[in-house]
């Protein structure tokens, strides 16, 4: 299997994918956005279209659209009761423009396909390079602001009290969710990416308390969705973005059973 470069390519990429999802999924939950990461990966939608439309390679202009509309929902949503309006005003902006885009650009459903479930065969080396290097970029900034961004994160008042900037800890921290949705969206597809952002972190805080602790099973289990789901994928021939969202919401029921039997 890894004698083919796609499938070096996809695994070395989906690593760091899984890396990063279940570092920032943890700061998803904490924050209680999970639904911003569902927004996010339908305005990624919008970008890759653009970016086909423009003759960009599509990570391009998913990368420029969900910056921009992750900044935008920053400034409009320095309140929690405007929160959600202000997401929703932001998606749907972005949203309907993504066939529009396609059309635009006489693209047929197979490139449709491709951004929104991801394509295991698609990822080319430079296309490698440049997920290594936005996934390093991720991981700096959440090193430079990982004091800030979980008290924040985990206790919104105290962190204002002490005089956190939460303002700006909140529009950085919507800046490295748009990375990561518009990197991991390479394996898994743009509709799917929440899944990552999402389930792992969900599952983990049924098994340990601390956030480092949620972090490490993150990662864990966003690495065995990524690695058994292109295993599959290369087996059967069918949508890795399928295994992967299968065995994520197998360990996410595998948690609730777990909890359930413990309480």
């Amino acid at each position: 299997m890894l004698s083919f470069a796609f499938m070096r390519h996809a695994y070395i990429a989906g690593t760091m994918i899984a890396i990063i999802s279940g570092i920032i999924g943890v700061y998803v939950i904490g924050r209680n956005m999970s639904f911003l990461s569902h927004m996010l990966s339908e305005i990624g939608f919008s970008g890759a279209s653009f970016g086909i439309f423009m003759s960009w390679p599509p990570l391009n202009g998913m990368l420029l659209f969900t910056i921009i509309s992750s900044v935008l929902i920053g400034q409009m949503s320095s309140k929690t009761s405007r929160r959600e309006s202000s997401i929703s005003a932001i998606s749907s902006l972005f949203l309907g423009s993504g066939i529009l885009f396609l059309s635009l650009a006489n693209k047929n459903a197979s490139d449709a396909t491709s951004i929104l479930f991801g394509s295991m065969i698609g990822i080319s080396q430079s296309e490698v390079n440049q997920i290594l290097w936005l996934s390093l970029a991720v991981l700096v900034i959440i090193f430079l602001v990982y004091r800030d961004l979980k008290f924040d994160s985990f206790d919104h008042i105290g962190a204002a009290v002490k005089g956190v900037n939460t303002q700006f800890i909140s529009i950085i921290f919507l800046v490295i969710l748009a990375l990561s949705v518009s990197v991991a969206a390479q394996i898994v597809g743009s509709l799917l990416i929440f899944v990552l952002l999402t389930l792992p972190a969900s599952s983990a805080k049924y098994f340990t308390r601390t956030v480092s602790g949620m972090m490490v099973f993150s990662i864990g289990a966003a690495l065995l969705g990524v690695w058994l789901g292109l295993y599959l994928g290369y087996l059967t021939n069918w949508p890795v973005s399928f295994f992967i969202a299968s065995i994520e919401c197998l360990i996410y029921f595998g948690a609730l059973i777990w909890n359930r039997l413990k309480s």
